[in-house]
């Protein structure tokens, strides 16, 4: 999605497409021997039973749309006044940077997975993990769209998997209306975590092994709250084998 609040720095949008994701992580240090990105075809029990287990996280690409947006504004208003309870064990962090949102989609799975994945030392991942580990939301934004000079480069790995796919990127002054947000459990509970939004969104009790079905809940609500039927699924999960 091209938000940008400081309006400093704009990327081509990623993808939605498994092998996209994998190349990208793979570069920024992330093992895909161990855990990798995979699509989920569809919502029918049968199409999710195809999913290899277990789902360390969901990745939801979603149209924005007026519906969409009143639900987000609805939604913060209501936690708002009402509260609700998020660990600090959550990894969140805000969008800074236009159509950076699978980038961050993918930072959202990855940073609430820390315990379980494998990161080549040195690597970006391992150094914007370390660095921002106990930096506020919005500080992570700023230093992912301005990280430190001795810091390995994302932004020619970002571009590189930008231009690869199965569809020809969109011109990078063009507004896109699609949006990466990632489900991921963390602490007892499921998490929404986009970059757009305030704070991260607790969806209630879950657990790594319900993790997959509870996130699946949530997206058929996603898709109760737009006029479109244009959404893609992928899971961070164990590699799929032949």
């Amino acid at each position: 999605m091209a938000v940008s609040p400081s309006g400093t720095k704009k990327w081509l949008p990623l993808e939605s497409n498994p092998d996209v994701l994998n190349e990208f992580a793979a570069k920024l240090g992330f093992d895909t021997s161990q855990y990798a990105f995979c699509d989920v075809y569809g919502l029918d029990e049968e199409l999710l039973a195809l999913v290899p287990q277990p789902v360390l996280a969901v990745l939801l690409l979603f149209p924005i749309t007026s519906k969409s947006e009143a639900a987000k504004q609805a939604e913060e208003a209501r936690i708002q006044a009402e509260g609700q309870a998020v660990s600090s064990n959550v990894y969140f962090m805000k969008q800074t940077i236009s159509n950076a949102c699978g980038t961050i989609g993918v930072l959202h799975a990855i940073g609430n997975n820390q315990d379980k994945c494998t990161l080549a030392p040195g690597a970006f991942l391992e150094r914007f993990f370390s660095d921002t580990a106990s930096m506020t939301p919005e500080a992570r934004g700023r230093y992912l769209e301005d990280p430190p000079v001795d810091a390995p480069d994302i932004d020619k790995a970002h571009k590189a998997a930008a231009q690869e796919g199965d569809t020809t990127p969109p011109a990078l002054d063009e507004v896109v209306d699609l949006h990466f947000v990632a489900l991921v459990h963390q602490s007892g509970c499921l998490f929404e975590l986009d970059g757009r939004k305030a704070f991260p969104i607790n969806h209630g009790p879950s657990t790594p092994d319900t993790l997959f079905k509870d996130a699946i809940a949530v997206v058929r609500k996603f898709m109760s709250t737009t006029d479109s039927v244009n959404f893609n699924l992928i899971a961070l999960t164990t590699p799929q084998t032949e």
